[in-house]
């Protein structure tokens, strides 16, 4: 077999030729590339401007001193049965295996056919012929397994065609199962002392989310998310007394299955992409909250404070339209607007409705000189009948300054910033400013608040995969009120530390511990404490 081979590679162009093809099979296959037949490599050079070759001096790695340099300009100009790599080479010095051999002059083998049937029979001998017809006996083993694996290809590909979910439409899912409590002496209060005990006791619940992601371009998204979960906030006055303590993933519907999100997602040109939420807009979700290793509810902060700035919480959970801007260059620019809440674009009562009811105006620019670096403006105006002015996070002073139920407009202003001194290291920061206006009182009341926090990122800490991290900031605090509003006496501090353990590319597991120091920006309250076991399933 070995005589006969170098035999074939010295006296015939053509069997060289399906040497050639075969070593290209070889290299396909080591670096993860389909195998080309001279017909498919002729298509791909219409998009790759390489595939068959009429001079042997397109290969960038072909030299007229290298050995080979006459059969292949001689295989090119009499046979025209040779191709390249679509970078434009050769790579000649690469070995083959049988099977990849056999693929190879079967495509030889085709092109041959091809020759003879326009009448171009004399550019093959009829030596040629007779050592193509030995090779392939020799190899026809090796040509039936080949066609019996192709076969078996196709069966397979055809079976999962017919019971494919959808052509346009990806499924994927996030389980979360937590364990939770909170420990402290008493439950926090707003003012004054505290008198009742914290009596909390462990909890074990669930969240459960479907996503179903659909594309008609290969460049928008449709997007409908289903959500069910029995995670109850800690924030009661049965619980911690303060909001400051909340998870980051909390929200109970009692498992019950409802459509938490629908948007579609599209790209307006090159540099702009509009999505439109017809329900469960959320700003964090829309735009850059620079804390990429504590954002997802998920597989990021254990807290609710940790996840990102309060000022992308503005919005909640609403209807409306975000555009993103991204121009070449260090630029970025996001705008929105969200009727907020989750029914008001959809009520069509006075009060409500997409531009009567609640709503936010959102903006932001973000320069990201270099890689390492990432600063971000962001401003918002809201306008609120009622609820809370940075929906449930932070302290009850902060966020119903006024009292219930009274309308308040307010301007947010926030600066953001992600620094990543290396591949394994990611610190992040926020600083948020708000003004807050009580609207149609009898007395004139407003308030200024200011909130901070940092964060640390650690990848890879004691395993590929895993991130240690470690948060502490300022949750909103009223620094300055008139009116009806009051300032807040002391200050809160809250510290987390967690650690993402890497089990799988589906299963992590998040334990933690949450410290709030002066609970609601009281000092007459003594720390609370959340221990909490997250862990995240993806599918």
């Amino acid at each position: 077999m070995t005589k006969l081979f170098w035999n074939a590679l010295k006296f015939s162009p053509v069997v060289f030729a399906a040497t050639f093809f075969a070593t290209n099979s070889a290299l396909a296959v080591e670096a993860g590339e389909p195998v080309m037949s001279v017909s498919q490599l002729t298509q791909a050079s219409e998009s790759q401007n390489i595939g068959q070759v009429t001079s042997v001096s397109q290969f960038s790695d072909v030299q007229p001193t290298d050995w080979a340099f006459q059969a292949l300009q001689s295989l090119v100009e009499r046979y025209g049965c040779i191709a390249g790599y679509p970078n434009g080479t050769y790579r000649g010095n690469r070995a083959l295996t049988r099977y990849e051999f056999a693929a190879g002059l079967n495509a030889c083998l085709d092109r041959v056919n091809e020759l003879i049937a326009t009448a171009t029979a004399d550019l093959v001998s009829k030596q040629d012929l007779a050592t193509l017809q030995r090779l392939q006996e020799e190899f026809s083993a090796e040509l039936a397994t080949l066609r019996g694996r192709v076969d078996a290809l196709e069966a397979r590909t055809a079976e999962l065609e017919a019971n494919q979910f959808s052509t346009t439409t990806k499924l994927s899912g996030e389980a979360i199962f937590s364990v939770s409590q909170a420990f402290g002496d008493r439950v926090a209060v707003r003012t004054g002392n505290p008198t009742q005990d914290l009596d909390s006791n462990l909890a074990f619940a669930n969240r459960v989310r479907l996503t179903l992601n659909s594309s008609f371009t290969g460049t928008d998204q449709l997007q409908t998310r289903l959500n069910a979960g029995n995670i109850i906030s800690n924030s009661g006055t049965t619980g911690t007394g303060t909001n400051m303590t909340r998870l980051g993933y909390d929200g109970g519907t009692d498992n019950s299955v409802s459509i938490d999100k629908l948007n579609y997602a599209f790209n307006l040109s090159d540099s702009i992409r509009v999505k439109i939420d017809a329900t469960g807009a959320e700003l964090n979700e829309n735009t850059n909250v620079f804390n990429p290793d504590f954002r997802s509810s998920g597989s990021g902060a254990l807290s609710r404070y940790g996840r990102f700035s309060p000022i992308y919480r503005q919005g909640g959970d609403g209807a409306g339209i975000t555009v993103n801007v991204n121009p070449s260059g260090p630029l970025t620019f996001t705008a929105a607007y969200i009727a907020s809440g989750r029914n008001n674009a959809a009520n069509p009562a006075e009060g409500f409705g997409l531009f009567d009811g609640n709503n936010t105006i959102f903006g932001q620019i973000a320069f990201k000189p270099s890689q390492a670096l990432n600063l971000g403006f962001a401003y918002a105006r809201t306008y609120q009948q009622g609820g809370d002015l940075f929906y449930a996070t932070g302290g009850l002073n902060a966020n119903r300054p006024f009292g219930n139920n009274v309308k308040t407009e307010a301007n947010h202003y926030g600066f953001q910033a992600t620094f990543q001194p290396s591949s394994t290291i990611t610190l992040g920061g926020w600083v948020g400013y708000t003004t807050a206006d009580a609207v149609n009182t009898a007395t004139r009341s407003d308030i200024d608040a200011w909130y901070w926090g940092t964060s640390v990122g650690i990848k890879d800490f004691g395993g590929e995969g895993n991130v240690l991290g470690v948060i502490f900031g300022q949750p909103p605090r009223v620094t300055d009120a008139s009116g009806v509003a009051v300032d807040d006496s002391d200050t809160s501090y809250h510290l987390e530390g967690l650690y993402k353990l890497k089990l799988s590319d589906n299963i992590l597991i998040t334990p933690g511990l949450l410290v709030i120091f002066n609970p609601e920006n009281n000092d007459n309250n003594d720390p609370i404490y959340v221990g909490t076991l997250r862990t995240t399933f993806t599918f």
